[in-house]
């Protein structure tokens, strides 16, 4: 394909990508409100209050925060979609006994992002609470709505992506990009740098967050090696 197919490709892709992630949001926006409800238990549990209610400061914050969750939902609940149109602009690169792997690399990448998803909602709680008391008893949280759930959002996003470590690794395996080999020897540098990323990308700046997700990452990258012992990569 020349630079301009490419281009053309790479464009009708897109625009499925964006639609398949607006029918999504559409249905997030529909649902929000019991989206939220259920958002909101884990800022209860932290503060030990059941009655807890988060606050809002504007007219259009409410509305706000429904177009905020349906846009975040919509990509997370399109991602089977985006997922494939990636792998299938990215295939014609592979030989045809890799593209074989299409549908594992799809299944594989939804549930580690499901799992991520699943574990920074598990920390969610624990890391609300040191955030929430780290200040002293003389600082009181009251947390808006519209900050509560950016840092759900983000911490499910963030978790997400942070998961799909082992999926890109084993693609750059296949791709013949890294060997097997090397991951060995870039043990000790990639130990440092899932830490450092890990304490970049989780927006809660927390130190239950960052082992959640460095823990984790850095037994994928082993499991990775492992893998690529198995592909004699």
């Amino acid at each position: 394909m020349t630079v301009i197919e490419h281009l053309g490709e790479f464009r009708r892709r897109f625009i499925i990508c964006i639609i398949a992630i607006v029918i999504a949001g559409i249905f997030c926006f529909i649902v929000s409100p019991t989206i939220i409800s259920f958002l909101v238990r884990f800022y209860r549990d932290a503060v030990d209050d059941p009655d807890k209610q988060l606050q809002f400061l504007g007219p259009l914050d409410a509305f706000a925060i429904r177009l905020k969750i349906a846009t975040y939902g919509g990509i997370v609940l399109a991602l089977p979609v985006w997922l494939f149109q990636l792998w299938r602009f990215i295939t014609p690169g592979l030989n045809p006994s890799e593209r074989r792997y299409a549908v594992p690399f799809v299944l594989s990448s939804m549930v580690l992002f499901v799992f991520g998803a699943a574990v920074a909602l598990y920390t969610l709680a624990p890391a609300l609470s040191f955030l929430l008391t780290i200040g002293g008893s003389d600082l009181r949280p009251e947390l808006t709505a519209e900050k509560y759930i950016s840092l759900v959002s983000l911490m499910i996003v963030a978790f997400g992506i942070g998961f799909e470590f082992p999926v890109i690794l084993t693609f750059l395996l296949l791709a013949r990009i890294i060997t097997t080999s090397q991951l060995r020897k870039w043990r000790r540098w990639a130990l440092i740098g899932i830490f450092t990323f890990a304490a970049v990308i989780t927006p809660s700046q927390d130190p239950y967050s960052l082992l959640a997700m460095a823990v984790p990452m850095y037994l994928f990258y082993e499991a990775t090696i492992i893998l690529g012992r198995i592909l004699k990569r």
